[in-house]
């Protein structure tokens, strides 16, 4: 370990030389009037303040990154000065002393510390030059702040007056004895123009509020007045009520028709559809302003949220006119997407030998029935390559997978009984969903699954999301490769006989509730949790007491000839976002989960219900199904063995992972894309409940599971193009269960590793140790 350490420390002070003597010689590329600017700080101002003052400097006088700044002069350095024509576009330019934009981020900080309340804040610069490089130093005197003496209102009108003072708590910043502060002020005017809105005054304007701040008094000490002005010549604000909503569907090209079909709804609602393949009432269900109602700013964006949510429009525009002063008429103006599409999808897989290709293709009707409902017809076609198995290229197909399924999918929820349209917080949803799959795995085991379910998913609120599937229905057929069960009979692992063998049928239900997924691609502090229950057999377990089922040779009570499923399963993630600003964020995670078999299956949980550990969502420094259970090690397996059972022997009952990692942004344009970064470590594994004697230390102890924890960490880079983030994370193991004592801190091994790797294949071929992961994905990993 000491050994190892050494080496890092070299390592990282050669890479700090190398980036020294990069910035250094920066400065031999600038012409001989040009300064390179090299730090750039605040001296003087109160550490609330200096994060928000500092975005104050003009971005061409702040320092550049060392990196950055030695890509841009790699790429465009012409002998001894910088290329003047063609200029690549990568890395950042050399950020150069310039007096004039010193003076504008001087003054800009002396205004933005006068918005918060230090009127006589002064700002000065000293600059400070070596060798062609510029030290810029900006001098605060702060001074004390103002503080608000007196908050007067001035509210011409009588009902606006009497509708801030009842609303204003529960909004506003404003009072007397605290510090002036402009953002306050614009916050506020914000708030009562949104209020106004909300509450029926739709030609009220943002420039009705406006505040006098009176500072001529001695003390540090300032008085303020709100003042709500009434529109020109007129004794208050009038109160707009809906009269009559007119909804128009055009083609999804914009045009129209000369034929259109139209309805009349109660409430005065007029529908013109020119592509004539929508109904009227559904639609009608989601627009939340009817005839009588008082205009609500709010049901106006709820409508428009809730009609994009159908995933049928691509235009939607709301227009109002006034047929009198008091009323107003929604003009409502759809333009459909196409309502049938097709899309084919590829992707090429490679790891560790292994290379394969998936490709799938999915067809969707968006408007099925007339109603928004949308059908979704998939198929995907996969086969994973070995290059460890020998022969022809057919000879080498380690698994074929294909997959095919369809879902149809209903905005609203379908219940025997009457339930309140429940679409003000998130668009409820009926899905119905069936899916087969084919699997094959060379001379092992082949699966048949078939799983048919419903499914109600609604908000409570914004934030909280129920997920109810109350009919799970499947059927499974697995069965092994001849040869490949004899063996295992004769090897003495019957329990894989057991579990992959053999034909079940399912019946249950689960359940899921989350919290927060609207914030999870936000920067800020929040608190995110998922929660999953799945529970199988407990009907069938009720009926099984009156009913006598027949049982099979192991005991199991079985339907039409087919053991069925008993177990329960739970699993967490909890999440804790902590934000730094300018797009820095910690993230917290821990993803505990148990299964547990009983009743008809009380000593064997289905290979397809357990977990697994490893994997670009999770112990990101091993591969999927590569970890735990517990302490177990491969090398207990027999030679015939060890190929044929990969990815099928390391599975748990019990989880646990935790996560730790650091996201911050690297450059704002990386070929197109926002390049972030990010550090992090990963912890955690899987056991078996019990000890099946199949895999050696792999049971949960409370005693022992702490040493069974495995660690890795690594780098990572996002890609994000704003309507999807493409990931690609470098993960290391650092400790790793399988070894046994000190050695299990691999980290150790890893600038040794090619004998650590020579030792491990001795054991465990053919398997292959790899101290460095990569994962490539799409979308954040939590």
């Amino acid at each position: 370990m000491r050994a190892f350490t050494s080496k890092l420390i070299s390592f990282t002070i050669i890479a700090l030389l190398l980036l020294f003597i990069t910035s250094c010689r920066s400065v031999r590329l600038l012409e001989d009037n040009q300064t390179l600017v090299t730090k750039v700080k605040l001296k003087g101002i109160d550490n609330a303040y200096e994060e928000d003052a500092s975005e104050y400097i003009q971005k061409e006088i702040r320092p550049n990154s060392t990196i950055n700044l030695f890509i841009y002069n790699f790429a465009n350095k012409q002998g001894d000065h910088y290329r003047t024509d063609k200029i690549r576009n990568v890395g950042e330019a050399p950020r150069l002393l310039d007096s004039s934009l010193i003076e504008i981020s001087r003054n800009q900080i002396e205004r933005f510390l006068a918005s918060k309340g230090y009127f006589n804040a002064k700002v000065k610069d000293s600059i400070a030059i070596k060798k062609q490089k510029a030290s810029i130093t900006f001098i605060v005197e702060q001074g004390n702040p103002f503080f608000i003496r007196n908050l007067e209102y001035q509210i011409a009108d009588p009902k606006l007056d009497s509708l801030y003072k009842r609303m204003s708590p529960e909004f506003s910043h404003l009072h007397a004895t605290m510090r002036y502060d402009s953002d306050s002020l614009v916050y506020e005017r914000e708030n009562i123009y949104n209020l106004s809105r909300r509450y029926g005054y739709f030609d009220f304007l943002r420039q009705y509020v406006r505040f006098e701040v009176d500072s001529a008094m001695e003390g540090n000490l300032v008085d303020l007045k709100l003042i709500i002005d009434n529109p020109e010549n007129k004794a208050s604000h009038p109160i707009s009520y809906i009269d009559s909503s007119f909804i128009e569907i055009a083609k999804s090209d914009g045009s129209i028709s000369n034929l259109p079909r139209k309805d009349t709804l109660d409430q005065a609602m007029y529908y013109t559809d020119h592509t004539g393949k929508f109904k009227a009432v559904p639609l009608n269900r989601y627009i939340f302003q009817k005839q009588g109602d008082r205009y609500n700013y709010d049901y106006e964006n709820l409508t428009y949220d809730r009609l994009y949510e159908l995933n049928t429009f691509k235009g939607i525009k709301v227009s109002y006119t006034k047929p009198d002063s008091s009323h107003i008429n929604a003009h409502y103006a759809l333009i459909p997407l196409k309502r049938m599409a097709n899309r084919i999808e590829g992707e090429y897989t490679f790891n560790s030998g292994r290379s394969g290709f998936n490709i799938g293709n999915t067809y969707t009707n968006r408007n099925l029935f007339g109603g928004s409902e949308q059908l979704e017809v998939k198929g995907q076609f996969g086969i994973l390559f070995d290059s460890q198995l020998s022969g022809s290229l057919f000879n080498r197909v380690y698994n074929r997978d294909f997959q095919f399924g369809a879902s149809l999918t209903i905005p609203r929820l379908i219940v025997p009984f009457w339930i309140p349209v429940m679409g003000k917080n998130g668009m409820p949803r009926t899905v119905f969903s069936t899916n087969w799959q084919i699997f094959d795995q060379a001379s092992t085991y082949s699966n048949r699954y078939f799983i048919n379910s419903i499914s109600y998913i609604w908000n409570e609120t914004r934030y909280k999301v129920h997920q109810l599937t109350p009919i799970l229905l499947e059927y499974r057929i697995g069965r092994l490769d001849a040869s490949f069960k004899e063996q295992l009979d004769k090897e003495g692992y019957r329990l894989y006989i057991e579990s992959n063998d053999r034909a079940y049928i399912g019946l249950g239900s689960q359940y899921s509730y989350t919290f927060n997924t609207l914030r999870l691609n936000s920067l800020e502090n929040f608190l995110y949790f998922r929660g999953t229950l799945d529970v199988s057999g407990n009907t069938l377990g009720l009926i099984s007491s009156v009913v006598d089922f027949k049982k099979n040779e192991s005991g199991e009570k079985t339907l039409l000839g087919v053991p069925y499923l008993q177990y329960s399963k739970v699993e967490t993630d909890f999440r804790f976002y902590k934000y730094f600003g300018g797009e820095r964020q910690l993230v917290l995670r821990i993803n505990p989960g148990v299964a547990v078999p009983y009743g008809n299956n009380q000593n064997l949980l289905i290979f397809e219900k357990n977990f697994y550990s490893g994997g670009m969502n999770g112990i990101r420094a091993w591969q999927a199904r590569t970890l735990g259970p517990g302490g177990y090690n491969r090398s207990v397996l027999p030679d015939s063995l060890r190929l044929n059972l990969r990815n099928l022997d390391q599975l748990g009952e019990v989880k646990l992972e935790a996560n730790a990692e650091y996201r911050f942004k690297i450059m704002n344009n990386f070929f197109g894309a926002k390049l972030k970064g990010a550090t992090f470590i990963d912890a955690g594994n899987i056991w078996r409940i019990k000890d099946d004697g199949l895999n050696p230390k792999g049971q949960f102890r409370w005693d022992r599971f702490m040493d069974q924890i495995a660690i890795g960490a690594g780098v990572g880079f996002r890609f994000d193009l704003e309507y999807f983030v493409f990931r690609f994370d470098i993960a290391a193991k650092v400790r790793d269960p399988q070894f046994e004592g000190a050695d299990r801190w691999v980290i150790s091994e890893i600038l040794n590793s090619k004998d650590f790797k020579e030792r491990y294949n001795q054991t465990n071929d053919p398997d292959r140790y790899n101290f460095v992961q990569y994962n490539f994905g799409i979308g954040m990993p939590f």
